[in-house]
């Protein structure tokens, strides 16, 4: 499936995997293992930014993904996204989809929200907004016709 189709089909807080389709370097060549890495991961989508203008320069639309926090003792020191244009020559797969039922928080009402954390429902997600301070956060629950968005992988209708 393209990033194109993530952008159009995939619903916000999917695990998404992306790869370009080489061979996995021996771990014995540690550069062309971390380049590797880095064009064959994964991680949660939590924003899709429409194309936009600015001046003569035209950017096309983007998706970004979650690929992990870093810190020690419960403090967060560095979340790790990475953004992809629907334009991007690699594979990508939706792995996993949000839960019927499940609260995505968002950091902001509008079409460039964000999402910020997924909950497993509105009250767990109401006591992660009063420790995470997001001022003008909205919650967001999945329905079941979200869920079902894309649901075919990304295939054609027969």
């Amino acid at each position: 499936m393209s990033a194109q189709l993530i952008f159009d089909r995939a619903p916000l807080g999917a695990l998404i995997r992306y790869a370009d389709g080489s061979p996995r370097p021996p771990e014995r060549f540690a550069k062309k293992l971390a380049a590797w890495e880095n064009r064959n991961s994964g991680g949660r989508l939590i924003a899709k930014r429409a194309q936009a203008i600015v001046g003569s320069t035209t950017l096309p639309a983007s998706i970004t993904l979650h690929k992990g926090d870093f810190g020690s003792g419960g403090v967060i020191v560095l979340r790790v996204h990475q953004t992809f244009s629907v334009n991007s020559d690699l594979t990508f797969t939706v792995v996993e989809r949000p839960a019927i039922g499940s609260v995505l928080v968002l950091n902001r009402a509008g079409e460039d929200a964000e999402l910020v954390h997924l909950a497993e429902n509105r009250e767990a997600a109401e006591a992660w907004l009063k420790t995470h301070g997001y001022p003008h956060a909205v919650l967001r629950e999945v329905s079941a016709d979200e869920a079902a968005i894309g649901a075919d992988g990304g295939r054609a209708a027969a």
